[in-house]
């Protein structure tokens, strides 16, 4: 089994996932941490859990996913994780950190890449890679479909998909993704979203204003 905990962190409101299971391994995905604070919620659920952070993951680059990811290096000696095309996303982060006037503290590059072949794995649990670029150039989801969840990043929100006016960004290559990548998996899949609660395939396809199934 695969338990989730989600832990909402900066300005931006973002949400930070924990994934772990049996064996009390766990995976890190988009560190929003910004101040010792929110470092210390997330040390202290991990210690009071017993938990063994195995991999840090980032679905990709922009400020408010990846503030935490010195934190988790300087703790767990875990180098983020994401897709290639997100390096240039993360580089230009502190250079613009300073002018928004938030804490940033210079996040480590990847020793490994992902890509949409790839596979991560948390115990004997499997999560395959999605890559859906459009609100960033090389965004990747990670799903599950032994437990039908997916941790979606800004891709597709409650009612909401990802802004597309940052540098990288492009409306409908997000929309042809969402339909595509998105609206094919299963309708009870849950989506857990980079900002705001829960949300299902069904009820996006149904529903979403932006695009519908």
């Amino acid at each position: 089994m695969i338990k989730i905990e989600t832990f909402v962190f900066n300005p931006y409101q973002e949400n930070t996932y924990i994934l772990h299971d049996e064996q009390q391994n766990c995976i890190i995905i988009d560190p929003g941490m910004h101040n010792p604070t929110e470092e210390q919620k997330i040390k202290s659920f991990i210690e009071e859990h017993k938990l063994s952070p195995i991999l840090l993951l980032n679905t990709h680059c922009h400020i408010d996913h990846v503030l935490g990811n010195r934190f988790v290096f300087d703790e767990w000696g875990l180098k983020p994780q994401f897709h290639e095309g997100e390096v240039p996303v993360l580089v230009a982060v502190q250079n613009y950190a300073p002018q928004m006037g938030i804490r940033y503290e210079v996040s480590p590059i990847p020793e490994t890449f992902l890509t949409e072949q790839d596979t991560i794995q948390l115990g004997k649990h499997e999560l395959q890679i999605i890559f859906a670029p459009g609100h960033s150039p090389a965004h990747l989801c990670f799903y599950s479909a032994a437990f039908g969840f997916l941790i979606g990043g800004d891709v597709l929100f409650r009612n909401s998909i990802g802004r597309t006016d940052l540098p990288g960004g492009d409306h409908n290559t997000l929309l042809n993704n969402i339909a595509a990548k998105i609206y094919t998996l299963p309708n009870d899949t849950l989506i857990y979203p980079g900002h705001g609660p829960t949300t299902t395939v069904e009820f996006e396809r149904n529903t979403n204003p932006y695009i519908r199934g």
